[in-house]
């Protein structure tokens, strides 16, 4: 019995090979109103440089929905801080990041963890 060569099933797209992971998690998180993968992964891996090591110290982006970045502080001090300086940050979101999908930043106190 002779076997055949192995060959992938044909895409919804006619596209010839399979599309890569990003492509299915990017169409899943718009779904549900989230931002691309890229772009969650700019800004939740390049943080410190957005906003500066000091700023980063004290905070860190936790999620991303509808135009909206989360931010979370460790000190309550830092939430006004962070409302000042909102539109700074997403002006170094933009030169960053190229055409950002957030508009507004929503801080939320989580205190650090002893």
């Amino acid at each position: 019995m002779a076997t055949m060569p192995w060959e992938p099933l044909p895409t919804r797209d006619g596209a010839p090979g399979p599309s890569p992971v990003s492509e299915g998690l990017d169409r899943l998180v718009k779904g549900f109103g989230g931002p691309s993968a890229g772009t969650m992964g700019a800004v939740f891996g390049r943080w410190a440089e957005i906003v500066g090591t000091s700023l980063a110290a004290h905070t860190q982006p936790l999620s991303m929905r509808d135009g909206a970045l989360q931010v979370g502080v460790d000190d309550p001090a830092w939430a006004p801080e962070l409302r000042f300086l909102e539109p700074q940050i997403l002006g170094r979101l933009r030169d960053v990041l190229g055409d950002v999908e957030i508009a507004r930043i929503d801080v939320r106190v989580r205190p650090a963890k002893a």
